[in-house]
């Protein structure tokens, strides 16, 4: 779903907040993945941030300034709302988190199938 609205050209107000709503879920879904992997290495995280951190300490992501960046506006989005907010963070989806998330599931789907 994300995919498909960060390719609107002109998004509506509705599609924008659409937008925001599968970017929070497909961060949400990102940080506790890797969460679950860090776990299974026998690393500890608990906190978003703090997962973050160790999954770029471990080389299991790269561009942890912007994977912060990202939280920063995933907890944004959730506790404010005003259209300036949501336009400056459907940008940042679309030009620098989707491609984030992207990546990172296209390195765990090649860890699959590597093993």
């Amino acid at each position: 779903m994300l995919e498909r609205t960060v390719q609107i050209k002109k998004p509506s107000e509705a599609e924008k907040g659409g937008t925001i709503q599968f970017y929070e879920m497909a961060f949400d879904l990102a940080w506790k993945m890797l969460k679950d992997y860090l776990e299974s290495e026998g690393l500890n995280a608990q906190s978003p941030r703090e997962v973050l951190k160790t999954a770029y300490q471990y080389e299991v992501i790269t561009n942890g300034h912007e994977w912060l960046d990202a939280l920063d506006d995933r907890n944004l989005t959730a506790h404010t709302y005003d259209e300036k907010t949501a336009d400056l963070v459907v940008e940042k989806i679309k030009s620098r988190y989707f491609d984030l998330l992207k990546d990172l599931y296209n390195s765990f789907r090649d860890k699959k199938e590597r093993t």
